[in-house]
């Protein structure tokens, strides 16, 4: 079961915290205790955002970060279930696996920055964390909604091995495809733990999620009536309450739907309700308004499509999507409330910390205001006007119209059931985002996300990349997508791409577009992996030790170790690699230099070369010396002279 109580922190908790931040305080003299104490924990909540609740600090929250196994009857603010700590094991244990470049499946691989990911999201976003942490602009998800007929991965499984757990999610049928059977679970209404099963799928993606985001980005996280508000609670534990930046409500207009309902006396029901929450990873988020023209907004059914504007004053009334409701009146013309936003956002930018708004408005006579006029009083002409900055997620709640977005993809000819209408998806990213961001979307579906970034490069001129992952989860036999051959989800999403790229090109676009992706899936790692807990025997510890002579798979290929070697380094996928060759040998220089890989055969006069070029590190598989210890010795004596950090694997 889930639970949300309401307790007092235990006074240990606080004797705990003042512990905690008395330790890492810096000698400042210049300062007293209180001052220092309130910047620690400024980084303590920075840091730990999960183990603060109503400004306190929860010392078991903190504890099961941390990775200890904590049981508590304590009474506190907090929202728990049943699994929870079982979900924070599965965010703590770490992954061996790797991505493996798929050049065939891709559009222009080698040239190419946007990246599309075949793999379990859990898993992916464990891989990506030391080469993206902290990278990304902007998340989007649309993650399952619980309705009690889906099906999805919760860590339900934790008396079982890491290497049963990787068997199987590595379950495949004969034509090499993931069975569903094993791997996914249908979370039924039936089931005793079904908003819990929920909440232990969701928490270690999110919370890995928020680890990649850039200390000014977004997520936006749709979702359904199910589970909204549970989704509220989890990114006010994870992301921090003062973060939520809005809630959007998303009114889902079909005409047969509303024919239904009316038929059934239903009325008002005769639309749909799903949701987009934002969320920023820090206070200071700014939140780009989106303008639309007057001959851009359009009615549905008799609903204006989420924006407003007013046929008698049109340059004073113009829809600015995210930030006013629909009640609003901007006293500015759009051209000047585009500069006004533009001078806010400096101002965010530069001085946010030295100066108050109203100083900087002094100083530089930049910013003008934005006014909304509410009344208040008697008399026509009585009235307050108030200053409502664009990113302060004042407004908590935004309604916008949609309507269902499968015509989005007949023009592709992609069938799928319910696809997200790339318009909301746009608006989103373009609230998010300004010219050359990275969005990243780990529940891809068919693709939405990756076609909404080329679309909007081509018609802002901006260059944002997208990262797109997606399991591939077999479609069903009865299927639109089955009988169209698309064999799995992920088949149909990278389908999907490839002909939003062929469009655009055929629409002769700007040469600088990126209309290209590259392909990786997510495998075993390429190293033998030391397993301590399966030596039971004299026979299985020779195999362990075996390990130590030769711990490369020997399936493994080149260009594989080459790309796993530069994820667990550190390096994105889109780092540079270029093949130098000297006689019969060759190695790898990655990101212009700064680090070489050698995997295959060399001699001494190749590993001199390298020396020569002064990369910062130098990683060799141990077996290309063959037993020539005194050569590895003299390279690393060589290496070391040269500053150069030299590791053999």
């Amino acid at each position: 079961m889930y639970t949300l109580s309401i307790i007092s922190l235990p006074a240990s908790g606080l004797v705990l915290l003042n512990i905690y931040i008395l330790s890492m305080a810096k000698t400042e003299l210049e300062k007293d205790s209180p001052e220092i104490a309130q910047e620690k924990l400024k980084h303590f909540k920075e840091l730990f955002p999960e183990a603060l609740s109503e400004g306190r600090v929860d010392v078991d929250a903190l504890r099961r970060s941390l990775g200890e196994n904590v049981a508590s009857n304590d009474e506190r603010y907090s929202l728990n279930w049943a699994g929870k700590t079982d979900a924070f094991r599965a965010l703590q244990t770490p992954t061996t696996a790797t991505l493996a470049p798929c050049p065939e499946e891709s559009v222009d691989f080698d040239k190419t920055g946007n990246i599309f990911i075949e793999g379990e999201n859990l898993e992916v976003l464990k891989v990506l964390q030391k080469a993206y942490y902290g990278k990304i602009k902007m998340i989007y998800i649309d993650p399952p909604y619980n309705t009690g007929s889906d099906s999805f991965i919760y860590p339900d499984r934790f008396q079982e091995s890491k290497e049963d757990y990787l068997k199987r999610i590595e379950e495949k049928d004969e034509d090499g495809y993931l069975l569903k059977e094993g791997l996914f679970r249908k979370n039924s209404k039936e089931n005793g733990h079904y908003h819990s099963n929920w909440l232990s799928m969701m928490y270690p993606r999110l919370f890995l999620a928020r680890n990649l985001l850039r200390d000014d980005g977004a997520i936006c996280v749709s979702i359904g009536d199910e589970e909204v508000s549970n989704l509220r609670y989890l990114m006010n534990e994870i992301f921090g309450e003062e973060n939520h930046r809005n809630s959007i409500s998303l009114r889902r207009f079909d005409k047969n739907l509303s024919r239904q309902f009316m038929e059934r006396g239903l009325g008002s029901l005769a639309v749909g309700f799903e949701y987009v929450l934002i969320y920023s990873k820090n206070s200071g988020y700014f939140m780009n308004p989106v303008f639309r023209e007057a001959s851009q907004e359009r009615q549905v059914s008799g609903y204006w499509k989420g924006f407003w504007n007013s046929p008698e004053r049109p340059t004073m009334r113009y829809g600015l999507l995210g930030i006013t409701p629909v009640a609003g009146q901007w006293k500015w013309k759009e051209e000047t409330g585009r500069e006004a936003v533009a001078n806010y956002k400096e101002y965010l930018e530069q001085f946010s910390k030295q100066m108050s708004l109203e100083e900087y408005w002094e100083k530089t006579g930049k910013v003008k205001k934005f006014i909304r006029r509410q009344r208040e009083g008697e008399g026509q002409n009585k009235g307050v006007e108030h200053w409502i900055p664009p990113s302060t997620g004042i407004l908590r709640t935004s309604n916008w119209v949609d309507i269902i977005a499968s015509e989005s993809l007949n023009y592709l000819k992609i069938p799928f059931d319910n696809p997200k209408n790339p318009e909301v998806i746009k608006n989103l990213v373009t609230m998010s985002c300004d010219e050359e961001d990275l969005v990243l979307d780990f529940f891809a579906g068919s693709g939405s996300t990756a076609q909404v970034v080329f679309e909007i490069n081509r018609d802002t001129g901006s260059t944002h990349k997208f990262i797109a992952v997606q399991l591939p989860e077999k479609t069903g036999k009865e299927s639109e997508a089955f009988l169209a051959g698309f064999k799995t989800i992920s088949d149909l999403s990278k389908e999907r791409i490839r002909r939003t790229i062929k469009k655009l090109k055929a629409e002769k676009v700007n040469s600088r577009l990126d209309l290209g992706f590259k392909v990786f899936k997510l495998k075993n790692s390429n190293f033998k992996i030391w397993r301590g807990d399966v030596v039971d025997t004299v026979e299985d510890l020779v195999k362990q030790m075996d390990l130590l002579n030769d711990p490369v798979k020997p399936e493994a290929l080149e260009q594989n170790l080459l790309w796993e070697m530069m994820l667990k380094s550190g390096y994105d996928l889109n780092t540079p690699i270029e093949e130098k060759k000297i006689g019969e040998n060759s190695f790898y220089l990655i990101a212009g230099g700064e680090m070489a890989v050698v995997l295959g055969k060399t001699d001494e006069k190749c590993l001199r070369e390298i020396v020569k070029l002064k990369p910062q590190n130098v990683v060799c598989l141990d077996s290309i010396f063959e037993g020539n210890d005194q050569l590895k010795t003299n390279i690393a004596l060589q290496m070391k002279d040269a500053d150069i950090a030299f590791k053999t694997v």
